[in-house]
């Protein structure tokens, strides 16, 4: 039986929780959605403040990577608030779907992409599990996830169904924050992120779920990209690469699924 969220007045993640691996924490995947749920309307804003505005120029990287786009059959698991998915609509995907476990941040990607229109318009939202997808086996032809690999409770599963669900010759792209292989650049983002970033962003946020104090903790508790390109290469994906970005603050691991 699925726990059921922290009450509004608990905190999700706070310093005593944070003091351990929150990637090992039993009420994870309840925490993540009370966070989610809670940050959700600063969620953009928050983006695109702290990123210094470089999180849609990675989205668009990733675009490009997976690609092509036109033509595709496009799922963005975890999407948040349907920034990627936009993204892969403008590119002309055939389809795109976007999944997410959060249902504060499916409403607010439905108004976005609504306002927006056409293509974007036509994105399907679907709140869903990444370790659990609900479609068929060789369904797409492009899987993504942008920033939420480390937030499912057991991401091998998840890749496991990203590998399921692509057809052959299937593009997988994941998207996730990295810590810097250099050591300077490693002191000043860590002072970044865990100093000053953690306080702005909870201000701008109005949050009291500890979302901005998980996430570096997340970051610095998750798989190196190069560890998670090796996990994605051992759920039968081919052609695995690891491409960093931004002085290694980000990384974009793709994995095709071998042509039959």
């Amino acid at each position: 039986m699925q726990k059921s969220p922290p009450r509004p007045q608990e905190p999700a993640w706070n310093s005593q929780r944070l003091a351990h691996n929150p990637h090992a924490d039993s009420e994870k995947a309840p925490r993540v959605r009370a966070m989610f749920s809670a940050i959700a309307h600063s969620y953009d804003i928050n983006n695109r403040v702290h990123s210094l505005g470089l999180d849609q120029w990675w989205r668009g990287r990733v675009v490009v990577r997976a690609g092509p786009a036109a033509g595709a059959d496009v799922l963005d698991v975890a999407f948040g608030t349907g920034d990627l998915s936009a993204h892969f609509a403008r590119a002309q995907a055939r389809s795109v779907v976007g999944l997410d476990y959060t249902a504060a941040m499916l409403e607010i990607a439905r108004t976005k992409a609504l306002r927006e229109g056409g293509a974007v318009g036509a994105i399907r939202f679907v709140e869903g599990d990444a370790q659990a997808l609900p479609y068929a086996d060789a369904t797409f032809d492009i899987v993504t996830i942008a920033f939420g690999i480390r937030n499912v409770l057991d991401p091998l599963r998840a890749i496991a169904e990203f590998r399921r669900v692509l057809r052959p010759g299937g593009r997988l792209a994941i998207l996730e924050f990295a810590e810097p292989t250099s050591r300077v650049v490693r002191a000043l983002h860590g002072l970044y992120t865990q100093r000053i970033m953690p306080w702005t962003a909870t201000l701008l946020a109005r949050d009291r779920s500890g979302a901005y104090r998980y996430l570096p903790r997340s970051v610095a508790t998750f798989m190196s990209p190069e560890e998670l390109a090796a996990r994605v290469r051992e759920r039968g994906f081919a052609r695995v690469e690891t491409i960093r970005m931004t002085l290694g603050t980000c990384a974009i691991t793709l994995g095709t699924v071998a042509s039959s």
